[in-house]
C-alpha cells in the first residue's frame, strides 16, 4: 500500500534526497550516491552518481566526477565524465580532462580542457560545407 514503484522511472531520475556541501565546508574523500548533489563547497576526491552534480558560483571540485549531467558556476579540476549534458555558466571555470555527450557553454565560461564528445555524432557528408545558394529575383 506505501510502498514505492520502481517502474516506470525515467533515464537520469534519482533515487533518494538531493546532497548538498555547504559553503565554507570541505570534504576530502570519495563520494558515491544515487541522487543529486550540489557543490557550495569544497571537495577533494572523486564522485560518482546517477543524478545531477551542480557546482554552485562558490564550490570547487578537484578530482574525477562521473555523472548523468551537471551544472558549473564555480570552479572544477580533474575529470569530469557526464552522460548527458554539461552546462558551463558564465562564471564558471573548468581545466582537466572532459568527456560529454552534449556542451553548453555560455559567454563568459573559461573552458580550459581536452574535451571529447561521446554519443551520436552526424558525420559529414560530401560538399556540406561548401553548398550552392541559389538566388531569386
Amino acid at each position: 500500500m506505501f510502498s514505492e514503484s520502481k517502474k516506470g522511472r525515467t533515464v537520469g531520475e534519482t533515487i533518494g534526497q538531493p546532497n548538498r556541501i555547504g559553503k565554507n565546508t570541505k570534504i576530502i574523500g570519495d563520494m558515491t550516491s544515487q541522487a543529486d548533489l550540489r557543490i557550495d563547497g569544497e571537495l577533494e576526491g572523486s564522485v560518482k552518481t546517477s543524478g545531477k552534480v551542480v557546482i554552485g558560483k562558490d564550490g570547487f571540485i578537484k578530482g574525477k566526477v562521473e555523472c548523468t549531467s551537471a551544472d558549473v558556476e564555480g570552479k572544477f579540476s580533474g575529470e569530469l565524465i557526464v552522460a548527458g549534458v554539461l552546462t558551463l555558466k558564465a562564471a564558471s571555470y573548468v581545466e582537466g580532462d572532459v568527456t560529454v555527450s552534449k556542451l553548453a557553454v555560455e559567454p563568459g565560461a573559461a573552458f580550459n580542457a581536452s574535451c571529447s564528445m561521446k554519443g551520436d555524432v552526424k558525420p559529414l557528408k560530401a560538399g556540406d560545407s561548401q553548398k550552392k545558394v541559389e538566388k531569386t529575383a
